[in-house]
């Protein structure tokens, strides 16, 4: 069996995401909602529990660590429009040129330079693939993720599926996140 997905084109994934995800933020049910939540391509909600203990620590290790070596502009749960709904980056980093270009924007229409996954016991290798997939597709120079035992792996956009031994944006970045 061949399976055919038809995925919009990145302009009218933008628009369909600005409208769907306006619909969410304005729904009370999610008002002070803790924990994750994301959507698929059809608009369809994905709400996720909040993070245990170890990826939270490895999430704020990871912003204050890009903010001291690159500078402002990190943000956690940065949501990302995509042409498979709105995602959400644990941790992102945007240049001041691309921060100004975002302006007001409620989800990212171009994703920040980089963007890091930090992994959960129930993410899978092909999740974080696709994940790191869709950030490229919206602009990503960068896609970071830290493993469950603290590793970090840097991929670049010009070669989406070979990791990198450090990334260029940030060489000094340290290749494991201590708890």
């Amino acid at each position: 069996m061949i399976l055919h997905l038809n995925l919009p084109n990145h302009a009218e994934a933008i628009a369909f995401n600005r409208q769907r995800w306006g619909e969410v933020m304005n729904d009370p049910q999610w008002h002070g909602y803790v924990g994750r939540i994301e959507t698929n391509g059809f608009g369809q909600i994905v709400a996720s529990p909040p993070p245990n203990k170890l990826h939270s620590v490895r999430q704020g290790a990871i912003l204050v660590l890009l903010h001291q070596l690159l500078g402002k502009s990190v943000m956690a749960e940065c949501p990302i429009s995509t042409i498979d709904g709105v995602k959400s980056a644990d941790v992102a980093w945007c240049s001041p040129q691309r921060y100004e270009e975002l302006g007001e924007q409620v989800i990212f229409e171009i994703a920040p330079e980089i963007c890091v996954e930090v992994l959960s016991p129930s993410n899978t290798a092909a999740e974080m693939d696709a994940k790191r997939q869709l950030y490229f597709e919206a602009g990503a120079i960068e896609c970071w993720t830290c493993d469950l035992e603290g590793r970090m792996t840097h991929y670049d956009h010009q070669e989406p599926n070979t990791p990198m031994p450090q990334s260029n944006l940030c060489p000094h970045f340290p290749n494991t996140i201590n708890h």
